[in-house]
């Protein structure tokens, strides 16, 4: 499998529920900011509501730093809106919820799983350009962490503003960066 670091995102366009209002949103809607792509298995499950949950819990502080959340899923942007209307904890959820159910957009970024029908749980940073910059995916048994998806967007972005910097292991606005050259081989 290629990796899909430092690719564009692909085009694609898709009704989302934000709002209490349905909205189109495509490859377009992710320039001129930072933005997540937060993709997970299903509405009305079980992880999948404490990983929006947490993620909503986030919003303010990931906007405060021109990051916007879109979060993806197969189910249609009509079950998007029954879940928000019947749970507590996705009424918290202010970004756009993507609705990919033809699983095109899943399946462009390498989430789909065939046999399944729905994605994996993955999340992908992506910078103004719309490049991908971090992807991880992981077990949809095994729920995310949006602390550590909002220290990676701040990382990503510390990066691209410091030409020649790079954030070591655990980095945090604020801690030491790394200039990698010869003189540090060995020494770290």
């Amino acid at each position: 499998m290629q990796s899909i670091i430092a690719m564009q995102v692909p085009d694609f366009k898709a009704q989302a529920f934000q709002n209490n209002e349905f909205i189109e949103v495509t490859q377009d809607s992710l320039k001129g900011k930072w933005a997540i792509l937060f993709f997970y298995p299903a509405d009305f499950s079980f992880v999948c509501p404490t990983e929006l949950g947490d993620i909503a819990d986030q919003y303010e502080k990931l906007q405060s730093i021109n990051t916007e959340v879109y979060s993806v899923s197969t189910d249609s942007h009509f079950v998007h809106k029954a879940w928000w209307d019947a749970s507590d904890t996705i009424k918290k959820v202010k970004f756009p919820m993507i609705a990919d159910p033809t699983g095109a957009l899943s399946r462009a970024l390498g989430t789909y799983i065939e046999e399944d029908g729905m994605a994996t749980r993955a999340t992908f940073i992506i910078d103004p350009e719309g490049i991908i910059q971090v992807a991880e995916y992981s077990s949809t048994s095994i729920g995310r962490s949006a602390e550590e998806i909002v220290r990676k967007v701040q990382a990503a972005q510390f990066v691209a503003e410091h030409d020649g910097e790079v954030c070591p292991a655990n980095w945090k606005p604020g801690s030491a960066t790394l200039k990698p050259g010869l003189d540090l081989v060995g020494k770290i």
